[in-house]
């Protein structure tokens, strides 16, 4: 009797080899067995990115200001899945509980395999039909709870939570609005702070 091939095989050797060559200024994900390569985010989403980091970093990582309980990371290396998928959102944040050491010991691998329990992609049109198709089905998949998928140029910011296998838009917010998201509900994010030129 012979075995069976394993489900998921694992991602091709020359997507790996591909994904391992891709220039420092792409960035290079695999997203269901295929490469994707990307140019680096223009000056809109790089600022808006970066704003966020520092809005939820504060109150929600250092605790400063907000309730803590977070881990928040700029444009981390998800390892998902059992290909696994390789993912980089623009945000990442993981509840303490599920992260206690963010850093681990000095041979960690540079990616994570942990799900995160939220992620924020900045959407642009190089990057919007992958991020809401392909990389929202992953996220679905390892059960992330949150998603937020952010326009930087349209100013909107769309909030999705995860119930029984499926995305929910909760809320689309725009322009100037002072609001609560949700899982930082406990603290006010001023919108037009992420659009600050």
């Amino acid at each position: 009797m012979s075995a069976q091939p394993p489900l998921f095989p694992g991602n091709a050797p020359e997507v790996e080899a591909a994904f391992q060559a891709a220039p420092e200024e792409m960035v290079a994900e695999i997203l269901d067995g295929e490469l994707h390569t990307f140019p680096r985010p223009g000056r809109p989403h790089t600022r808006t990115a970066s704003r966020l980091g520092v809005s939820l970093g504060g109150p929600f990582d250092l605790g400063s200001g907000g309730p803590g309980g977070w881990v928040i990371l700029d444009e981390p290396e998800l390892h998902l899945g059992p290909r696994p998928d390789k993912v980089v959102p623009d945000l990442a944040g993981w509840r303490r509980e599920r992260m206690p050491d963010a850093v681990g010991s000095e041979d960690a691998p540079a990616h994570h395999d942990v799900a995160p329990d939220w992620i924020c992609e900045v959407i642009s049109t190089r990057t919007e039909r992958v991020d809401r198709g392909k990389k929202m089905r992953i996220y679905r998949r390892e059960g992330v709870r949150h998603a937020w998928l952010i326009n930087p140029v349209a100013q909107t910011l769309e909030v999705y939570r995860l119930e029984d296998g499926r995305w929910y838009l909760l809320d689309t917010h725009e322009g100037d609005e002072v609001v609560r998201p949700e899982p930082f509900e406990a603290v006010e994010l001023p919108l037009p702070a992420l659009w600050a030129r």
